[in-house]
């Protein structure tokens, strides 16, 4: 269960297209990346080249009749919203590319929950249904997450997962071990910084024990004979609160006895702390070969437990792990949801979830400082990464100049918390519609954009955005030229398809 990276049902808990155009898809056969080319039958013929994928410059506006993704076809309708940019990413799959520092992280991980009791799932397709992205695990129909704004859509049934924790109820439901986890791809509109990035990869885990099968139906001493088998440690841990509490944490009344909940919470939490020791171990041993100053204070490795939220978890704790002066949250879990495995047809079980995200952990492991470096193909970058056995931090190759402009606008009219259709932005406006036009226009040649200010003229009520943009290429050193271009067309883009007037 991906608890780490959720939405929350409250901000404060949340510190995680069609004109009737035909196009035919074909696959090509590449040595690196397969594509898809992507030929329309209408009169549109606008191109330009991204990641292997011949793409429509008019998408947002004429959607394809269908989307090819894995070789299997899918239906378009006025939910489409998802960019040529997201669509030519999905084949890298960088959790299982070898020697790339998001599939060592995953390896490390998977390495602390053995086979046979836990079955590792990282070949999933993207794509699921509504129901299985959101209804399965309970999503209010008003949640945030089912927005536009935040989600790509294949189509009104259809999208592309926003979380791991999407194939869930279907691993519950097959039963197939007492444990697994996943790691994938997953996909959300978001904002544009060294941090954020519309594909990133989530990993999840869960052990769950069955009453039917553990003796004499005494699931909390079955869960402590399996945590008496595990490897012990000598961090230091900060737990100070009780497993549960009524308001704070409470337990799963009806469902779970406190002694069930004290069993699996301990094996929970002495599971992730295996987890921290693999990988901190790891990124001290790297911070000692590069001679960091960190690495000669020697400070020892400390973790804490903090009481949580999570929508599907209760009761919930984040691990922060004490890391170079500052304390660093590094996963979510708890005692997984009885309603969850009632609804997947498990209603004898009870166990745990965690949930991570890969590129957060894995930039910690080995300092990488932005999150656009884990999709460089640059050897200069891969190059740099062999095997969980030899891990080392990131050199980086160079430092190229940044070129911030500005673009101002008024907006149109009202506007809607709702957004993430760019055909519907006529009526209504969204920050993650601006960031999506300026990623399909720049893509990785943009660092960062931030909104840097706003005004709402006194007479009209109309509401006027600045946002800074910063073009900065990973590779190379961008000429004028080149970003006047990029700059010229995001601002062109802005006003066809937000409506938005240029300042």
């Amino acid at each position: 269960m991906s608890t780490a990276t959720r939405w929350t049902l409250n901000s404060t808990q949340n510190r995680w297209l069609a004109r009737g155009i035909r196009w035919s898809c074909h696959q090509r056969q590449s040595s690196s990346l397969p594509s898809r080319r992507y030929q329309p039958t209408g009169n549109n013929s606008r191109y330009f080249q991204s990641e292997g994928c011949n793409y429509n410059a008019d998408f947002a506006a004429a959607s394809p009749s269908f989307l090819e993704i894995g070789g299997k076809a899918y239906q378009t309708d006025s939910w489409t919203n998802v960019p040529s940019s997201v669509l030519a990413l999905i084949p890298r799959r960088l959790h299982i590319q070898p020697s790339h520092p998001v599939s060592l992280t995953r390896e490390l991980i998977e390495s602390r929950f053995p086979s046979p009791t836990y079955a590792h799932y990282n070949d999933l397709s993207p794509v699921v249904t509504v129901a299985e992205n959101f209804d399965s695990l309970g999503f209010p129909t008003d949640h945030p997450g089912r927005n536009r704004s935040d989600t790509y859509y294949i189509n009104k049934d259809t999208v592309l997962r926003t979380h791991t924790s999407a194939h869930e109820a279907e691993l519950f439901r097959r039963n197939a071990s007492e444990g697994y986890t996943i790691s994938a791809d997953v996909y959300r509109r978001d904002a544009i910084d060294r941090s954020h990035y519309p594909i990133f990869h989530q990993m999840e885990g869960s052990r769950m024990w069955d009453r039917r099968k553990v003796r004499g139906g005494d699931v909390a001493q079955a869960v402590w004979d399996d945590l008496s088998k595990m490897s012990k440690h000598n961090l230091q841990v900060e737990d100070p609160n009780p497993t549960v509490h009524p308001e704070r944490n409470p337990l799963q009344a009806g469902h779970h006895s406190i002694q069930e909940v004290e069993a699996v919470a301990a094996h929970l939490k002495r599971s992730l702390e295996g987890v921290v020791v693999e990988l901190f171990s790891k990124a001290k041993q790297a911070a000692a070969a590069a001679n960091t100053v960190e690495a000669s204070t020697e400070e020892p490795l400390k973790i804490r437990w903090v009481e949580a939220y999570f929508p599907f978890t209760s009761p919930s704790w984040e691990l922060e792990v004490f890391w170079q002066g500052d304390w660093l949250e590094v996963l979510g879990c708890g005692v997984t949801k009885q309603d969850v495995l009632i609804n997947a047809g498990v209603p004898d079980q009870l166990g745990w979830a965690f949930g991570l995200g890969l590129e957060r952990v894995a930039m910690i492991l080995f300092s990488i400082p932005d999150i656009r470096l884990f999709w460089s193909r640059d050897e200069r970058f891969l190059s740099q990464f062999t095997n969980v056995q030899n891990v080392k931090r990131f050199k980086s190759f160079s430092k190229y100049p940044a070129s911030y402009k500005d673009v101002s606008f008024w907006l149109r009219g009202t506007s809607s918390a709702a957004g993430g259709g760019l055909r519907t932005n006529a009526q209504g406006f969204h920050e993650n519609d601006v960031m999506e036009i300026v990623r399909e226009v720049g893509g990785d040649l943009v660092e960062d954009v931030r909104l840097f200010d706003e005004f709402q003229h006194p007479t009209s009520g109309r509401k006027s955005l600045c946002y800074r943009i910063n073009y900065r290429s990973l590779e190379r050193t961008l000429t004028n030229t080149e970003t006047n271009e990029l700059h010229a067309k995001v601002k062109e883009d802005l006003v066809q398809k937000l409506g938005v007037e240029m300042r």
